[in-house]
């Protein structure tokens, strides 16, 4: 290849590339430049990595606390790796990753511990805010959303009608469908959400301004620490994340079913397959990749979650829905500290990434593409 075609290429290449360079490289750089600084409206000077101690607090347990991850992730990798080899040996093939796991969590927990003690409370208390509304939200938004597809797949009368509906959600104003959701989780007891309590025999409760844990307040359970789960004022959030997104994954799995060659169908209906082994054995398979799609977009949306989370967000929560990305908005336009608010962006960030390879290495080695 010549000189003047090389040029050529790169040519073509220059209008995209200046775009992500512009657009997205060179405002990440300039992010973490923040992040090392004491910028408080004006800047104070460079601090380093003042910012990510005050946030962490302990270096050493926030190394121990991201080693116990890594470590959890070697050890679906070592059992992944032992269970293909069956001629290992079982005793390392069944023990060696269970002592990994015991490890991971032993790290975890300590790192957890120490960065809390030295940390600062209002951004480490944002983790697990939005690790509950992500694994509450994601889940059970791809199993409603495959349901449905399934049936609205089929050949019922109104079809498309349907298929609008489910859609609607999606495509209406975030903050005004957030303003209506905030009247249905009203503490009132003649709110829509209190009356299906009273109607099933339940008591009426305070939702969106109610910080104690759902499991508590529904079903009496009083467990401490991470284990206790999500406030109740989060579930109501997390409902509304559910109804939003459930028509537009919706879509995106009735766009794989109709990939799917009727002939599979037909020819495992003559083997004498039913409807349930029909959809075990081809539709979900045959489907993996879309949902390895839309759980990997799913995970990281529900990370950068703002808008109706600010919106359905009451005081009396007591931050018990304050995700990290919340966080971020108060203390840079709030509280004006644009240093601090760059560093927990960046942790964010980084915290995304990892998450993002961790399901690209599980579940993306496992997607079946015919």
């Amino acid at each position: 290849m010549n000189v003047r075609e090389q040029l050529t290429g790169y040519l073509f290449i220059l209008p995209a590339v200046t775009l992500i360079a512009v657009f997205g490289i060179f405002p990440i750089g300039y992010a973490f430049y923040m992040s090392m600084r004491r910028w408080r409206v004006v800047d104070r000077g460079f601090v380093g990595l003042a910012n990510y101690e005050k946030a962490l607090g302990d270096w050493m347990g926030a190394l121990l606390f991201a080693a116990g991850f890594v470590i959890l992730l070697v050890a679906y990798m070592v059992w992944d790796g032992l269970s293909r080899n069956r001629e290992s040996n079982p005793w390392l093939r069944r023990g060696l990753p269970w002592l990994l796991v015991a490890i991971s969590l032993v790290s975890i927990v300590t790192g957890w511990n120490r960065m809390q003690a030295a940390g600062d409370p209002r951004f480490l208390n944002t983790l697990p805010v939005t690790f509950y509304y992500a694994i509450g939200s994601v889940p059970v938004q791809l199993i409603v959303s495959l349901v449905l597809a399934y049936i609205l797949f089929q050949k019922i009368r109104g079809q498309e009608v349907f298929r609008m509906i489910f859609f609607l959600p999606y495509v209406t104003p975030v903050i005004a469908t957030a303003l209506v959701f905030r009247t249905i989780f009203s503490p009132r007891e003649t709110s829509i959400a209190n009356r299906f309590l009273t109607f099933i025999g339940m008591d009426p409760q305070k939702w969106l301004f109610e910080p104690r844990p759902f499991l508590e307040v529904m079903f009496g359970i009083k467990l401490q620490g991470f284990l206790a789960g999500p406030s109740m004022a989060l579930v109501a959030i997390i409902a509304f994340g559910v109804w939003t997104f459930v028509g537009y994954n919706t879509v995106i799995f009735l766009a794989g079913l109709g990939n799917i060659p009727k002939e599979v169908y037909e020819a495992a209906e003559i083997d004498g397959a039913n409807q349930w082994q029909l959809f075990r054995h081809i539709t979900v398979p045959l489907l993996s990749p879309v949902t390895f799609y839309l759980s990997l977009i799913g995970i990281i949306g529900t990370f950068k979650a703002f808008n109706h989370i600010f919106v359905m967000q009451e005081p009396s929560a007591r931050g018990t829905v304050v995700t990290t990305s919340v966080f971020i908005y108060n203390t840079f336009f709030k509280a004006a500290q644009f240093g601090y608010a760059t560093t927990a962006a960046i942790l964010l960030l980084g915290i995304i990434l990892f998450l993002t390879f961790v399901q690209t290495k599980i579940f993306g080695e496992r997607v079946f593409y015919g």
